[in-house]
């Protein structure tokens, strides 16, 4: 029997361990010159006359973000139940509150015709999720966002590198923008995010608050040639900085960003083409001229298929095949549901895409045979 295909795998390279054993040799292991060089090619690769702040995960670059918007408690701040709780939890970390939107049924992004009559007197914020690779309707969300004074923060843990309307998620108009370098995602350190915004203060405010409130960075403080030993805090910050280690497996990732783009969106070309007659919806596409970063493949079996969605991920995996679901909607977790008085048809769209979608394996690292015995796999079970 063949081995088992796990549902994803980081792509690293020997430049990537060189780099890591350079940082290691190097004596700086902690937030240092690499970082320093990472945030700047991150930069230099998104463009705008963005400022990028390099932290420990994503979920560390929303709450930065969230807390330098100056949300906190009473505040109310819409986003996607369709989504990881990460980008629910971190309103919750500053008091603040999360108030939930259903996505359109086809993209499985924010619906912006719902966004607006969610928003009240306590609304501060709107944390869009470009859910797959694929671009929530910017345009639609940040017109709302202007017409109401509201903070954009964009979640996009799987958007490196996705576009909307030809611009770069990431150089929108929004206030932040937050990627995740997880161990799954297009691009990875392990465990890592980035913060980017053309924001001269929320930048300021993210870098103080990245490092325990220390109003100097220890960067610069350990490598003074002259005593620099004194620092203040500033106010009650976070331990959320990047290490020289994981920014050294981001600095050979980003240059292959759009190298694992191309990849991916060929391999998801394959799937489309294998998959056409079969009983299931297949993932939209970006729109003409835009860019797909194809985190992830994810199918939805149709009402005809006999088989039920975790049925089918059993079957997958006796065949030797990772499969997984993105995402079960945060309004069906226990903390969301209780704290919210929550019911599962209250968004209807998100309870249907998660009864029937399956995340398929789609990473860099997985040679056509492989990406072969997923199709005959899926074939096997939904043709029978």
């Amino acid at each position: 029997m063949s081995s088992f295909l796990p549902f994803a795998l980081p792509d690293i390279g020997d430049e990537e361990i060189a780099e890591v054993v350079d940082a290691i040799k190097s004596g700086w292991l902690t937030t240092g010159p690499k970082t320093k060089r990472f945030e700047d090619q991150f930069a230099a690769f998104i463009g705008s006359d963005c400022e990028t702040i390099a932290v420990n995960s994503a979920t560390a670059g929303l709450h930065l973000a969230l807390e330098a918007a100056g949300i906190g408690p009473g505040d109310e701040v819409i986003t996607t139940t369709y989504t990881f709780t990460a980008t629910g939890e971190v309103v919750r970390y500053l008091g603040a509150d999360s108030v939930f939107v259903d996505v359109d049924p086809l993209t499985f992004n924010m619906d912006p015709k719902l966004v607006e009559a969610l928003i009240g007197p306590r609304t501060r914020a709107i944390v869009p999720v470009h859910f797959a690779g694929l671009s929530c309707n910017m345009e639609a969300l940040l017109s709302i966002a202007r017409k109401y004074g509201l903070k954009v923060i964009e979640d996009a843990a799987h958007a490196l590198p996705t576009t909307c309307n030809g611009k770069l998620i990431g150089s929108l108009e929004s206030d932040a923008t937050v990627y995740s370098f997880y161990a799954t995602k297009t691009i990875t350190t392990g465990e890592g995010g980035m913060l980017v915004t053309r924001d001269p203060e929320l930048a300021k405010r993210c870098r103080v608050m990245r490092l325990h409130g220390i109003s100097r960075d220890a960067f610069d403080r350990y490598t003074s040639n002259k005593p620099a030993w004194h620092y203040e805090v500033v106010a009650p910050g976070f331990k959320y900085n990047m290490t020289d280690l994981a920014a050294s497996l981001g600095i050979h990732q980003l240059k292959k960003a759009w190298q694992f783009q191309k990849r991916r969106a060929a391999m998801a070309a394959i799937y489309d083409e294998a998959f056409k007659e079969l009983p299931v919806i297949l993932p939209p596409h970006a729109p003409e001229g835009d860019v797909h970063a194809w985190h992830l493949y994810v199918i939805r079996l149709r009402d005809d298929v006999s088989i039920s969605r975790d049925r089918f991920i059993e079957l997958m995996a006796e065949k030797g095949i990772g499969c997984s679901v993105h995402f079960i909607p945060l309004h069906l977790h226990p903390y969301w549901r209780d704290r919210y008085n929550l019911k599962p048809d209250d968004f209807p769209n998100a309870l249907r895409a998660y009864e029937r979608a399956v995340s398929l394996p789609l990473y860099t690292k997985m040679t056509d045979s492989d990406q072969q015995r997923v199709i005959d796999a899926v074939k096997e079970i939904l043709e029978c």
